[in-house]
């Protein structure tokens, strides 16, 4: 019985004796699984931190993450190294910590700094870089990578700051890393937050595509193995075992390998270029040779002999042939390899990049400031190209005779490509539609480009204003050929949008040590009721451009805007010339000063504010160092033929209820005779004519200044005036116009510049309101925008240097 129980129970002697013959030993080892897959590694250089116009002193951090563009939040970079290139100052009060990496939303936060003054620095010198999982792609990625940057602030309480967790977010600046870009890209990409969060973050950028470091090589794949040496029987099955988990990914295998060849090339392309930008010598040939040779070595353990065609693309210029090029735009090549070759091409590849890699890292370390230099140089020469899809090109000649408004009417009109279906004899309506109709063609384009892309500017392409850039030419009398003006206009026009000083096409580059120093003076004047900050999204695009200048933001006639012109004017020129004295003196006593360059910026009223001071006998002796006039929709010509009746409306309301001086001037009704009103004697006075760059910016959209008023032409009623009003206006046009025309008197032989930039705002931004309906809604959007002016002045930046 007790038998026959231990017989159910398992407990016999037969059963025991089964069980340990037929059981074999647990072994607790794992074998390895081939896992062939590839990561985006993402490394963000951060180099200082730059207060421009911060609102608010108190602590700051920088917080960066990243993501895939078309995942979910949970498809984000994960930081996988810091290295912090320069020592903090410990002794300081201005940082506090250290830098965190966040597990919860894989982010990494820089240590909180304080801010206490404009125009501070804050070095930070760090490296930070980003692991993104490519497991959902086949080799390369197809979806770009959003790169987030958010300024964390907190008030200053007590010296020491609060947690990231209390700091909230202030600003948030994204840029798009798109999928052509991800093979390897090392770019300048500076972080400016938004217009109430005025920074520079100088940070640069460095993509690559490497192996992942969860692939473990399997026995098979050995160099002994590969002979057919030392091979068990146990071996022999385990590699029958992972190459059958890789069966079903041949093609993805292929994709892997051609991804890595790509980064590869790329970065030793782009490691190349860095280093002889630095003078830094890196010489990498014998280690890729033996790389090279060898991957080329295994393909005789294929058992195949592989043929590859192609034409070459010239990217793999280190000895990786295989009788003959390699043509990467095809990979008929790579699926005449065996899986186990693709294999070890994988693995050698990814050894070969993981090396290069942080060869990049140690030259990046050791010349962190040269790289970013260079780094930024490249991406200033790029900005007219980048941003030359919201802005249109055109060219027009100056004419010598005396213009009459039909004649002006024409000239204007046709050098507008428009229908011919349309009207021509409105140019604001003309350039509105021709705004129009670039605005539609751009919903038209895709852009599929490697460049780092703002997304101020590339979230919403059809919301970004259109920028038409007409450059007015004096052209010389035509006393010879034809053809030899036309070589003369282009040769002026490529030298100037080329940034060439001379006429052979090269830039000249003048030793600082034979030009002393230079002091550069700009000086903003805001508008009608306005405020001296107005301008300050100007102000601080002329600062990235050139951080050596000393601006003004005047506010002598701040809350005394309804006076006399001549009275405001007075004031600006005391205010100017004392800024200038002092500035003066303060630059003299670091050495001699050689060159000083005046510039203006007017807005509204305050363009004719400007005029006004220059025609002042206080700013003569200083016409000789005017330099650049930038007037953003100014009435250069008064309200004389608005075509806004409801704002018409408005002004004769004020001049009735208030009898304001300055309102009485702008509609030349300030005296019964014209010829003795304020605006005819000022267009008579030289008030532009020393000036060496002159810009003016207007809107169609703008119902508060008057379009042909704000460019400085002829409009259409005024060409059938016949009356006194018609013949005066036309004589205070070409009084304008022969300032402009003439030769500057500092530098008679110099060309000037003079342009006319028309900025077709977003319309739909605005709603349906009384400031869209008045036309006031495009009048403010010149203070409250930058982004045209970043078109603007980056396209043209010899002109603000």
């Amino acid at each position: 019985m007790l038998r026959r129980l231990g017989w159910l129970i398992g407990l016999s002697q037969r059963s025991r004796q089964t069980k340990s013959i037929d059981a074999e030993p647990y072994v607790a080892r794992v074998k390895p699984v081939l896992m062939i897959d590839t990561v985006q590694e993402i490394a963000i250089y951060i180099h200082r931190f730059h207060n421009l116009d911060l609102f608010q002193q108190g602590w700051y951090q920088i917080k960066i993450s990243m993501r895939w563009e078309d995942g979910d939040n949970n498809s984000c970079g994960i930081p996988s190294r810091v290295v912090q290139y320069e020592a903090l100052d410990s002794t300081s009060n201005d940082s506090y910590g250290v830098w965190k990496i966040d597990d919860k939303d894989s982010s990494f936060l820089t240590q909180p700094f304080r801010i206490k003054y404009a125009r501070q620095d804050v070095r930070l010198c760090m490296m930070v870089s980003f692991t993104m999982p490519l497991e959902r792609y086949e080799g390369s990625a197809t979806s770009a990578v959003i790169l987030k940057f958010e300024l964390l602030y907190s008030p200053i309480m007590e010296d020491i700051p609060v947690t990231h967790s209390d700091a909230c977010a202030a600003a948030v600046h994204e840029f798009r890393i798109p999928p052509k870009a991800l093979s390897g890209v090392h770019s300048y990409c500076p972080v400016h937050f938004d217009t109430f969060h005025a920074v520079l973050i100088d940070v640069s950028v460095h993509v690559s595509v490497m192996k992942s470091a969860a692939y473990k090589r399997p026995a098979i794949l050995s160099s002994d193995a590969s002979n057919g040496k030392n091979l068990t029987s146990g071996n022999i099955q385990s590699s029958k075992k992972a190459f059958t988990q890789i069966a079903s990914a041949d093609k993805k295998l292929v994709s892997f390998v051609k991804a890595l060849l790509g980064a590869r090339d790329t970065l030793l392309e782009e490691m190349q270029r860095l280093s002889k930008a630095v003078g830094q010598t890196v010489d990498l040939s014998e280690f890729v040779s033996s790389m090279d040779n060898a991957l080329l070595s295994d393909s005789g353990s294929t058992g195949k002999s592989v043929e590859v065609e192609g034409s070459g693309q010239g990217k793999l210029q280190n000895n990786l042939e295989l009788n003959g090029p390699f043509d990467l735009a095809s990979d008929d090549w790579l699926h005449n390899f065996s899986k186990e070759h693709l294999s070890r091409t994988f693995h050698l590849l990814g050894t070969q990049l993981h090396y290069l890699w942080n060869t990049f890292l140690t030259l990046h370390r050791d010349n962190y400031t040269k790289i970013l230099e260079y780094l930024r140089d490249i991406w200033t020469k790029d900005r007219r190209a980048e941003w030359s899809i919201w802005m249109v090109y055109s060219k027009v000649e100056m004419p010598h005779h005396f213009i009459s408004g039909m004649e002006d009417i024409s000239n204007h009109s046709s050098h507008k490509r428009v229908s011919t279906g349309l009207k021509l004899n409105d140019p604001a309506q003309v350039a509105s539609t021709r705004a129009e109709l670039h605005r539609r063609s751009i919903a038209q384009m895709r852009i599929n480009n490697r460049a780092i892309q703002d997304m101020h500017i590339f979230g919403d392409p059809m919301r970004v204003p259109i920028v038409i850039i007409e450059r007015v030419w004096n052209a010389p009398r035509r006393t010879f050929s034809d053809n030899s003006y036309m070589r003369h206009v282009d040769r002026i026009d490529s030298s100037l949008l080329n940034g060439h000083d001379d006429e052979s096409g090269t830039k000249k580059h003048i030793n600082p040590q034979h030009t002393g120093r230079e002091l550069k003076i700009v000086v903003f004047v805001h508008g009608f009721q306005g405020h001296h900050l107005d301008l300050r999204l100007i102000r601080n695009q002329w600062l990235l451009i050139d951080p050596k200048i000393e601006f003004l933001m005047s506010e002598a006639n701040e809350e005394r805007t309804h006076g006399d012109f001549r009275e405001m004017g007075q004031r600006l020129a005391q205010e100017v010339v004392s800024f200038f004295k002092r500035k003066k003196d303060k630059h003299a006593r670091y050495g001699r000063l050689k060159n000083i360059k005046l510039s203006f910026v007017g807005h509204s009223i305050g363009n004719v504010i400007i005029r006004a001071a220059i025609a002042d006998s206080l700013m003569d002796p200083y016409r000789k160092y005017f330099h650049t006039y930038i007037s953003l929709s100014g009435p250069h010509l008064g309200y004389l033929y608005s075509s806004n009746s409801l704002f018409n409306s408005g002004l004769w309301l004020l001049k009735k209820l208030k009898s304001t001086q300055v309102i009485h001037q702008l509609t030349l009704t300030d005296d019964p005779d014209l010829q003795n009103t304020f605006f005819y004697k000022l267009c008579k006075q030289k008030t532009l004519c020393s000036f060496k760059n002159i810009i003016l910016l207007s809107s169609p959209q703008d119902g508060y200044v008057p379009y042909h008023s704000a460019r400085i032409e002829s409009c259409q009623p005024a060409s059938f005036d016949n009356s006194k009003r018609g013949v005066a206006f036309l004589e205070m046009l070409n009084n304008c116009m022969d300032q402009i025309r003439g030769p500057s008197p500092e530098t008679p032989h110099h060309q000037r510049v003079f342009m006319r930039c028309d900025v077709n705002f977003d319309t739909t931004l605005y709603g349906r309101n009384l400031n869209s309906f008045i036309g006031r809604a495009a009048h403010i959007e010149f203070l409250e925008s930058d982004v045209f002016a970043r078109f603007i002045m980056w396209s043209f930046q010899d002109l603000f240097r």
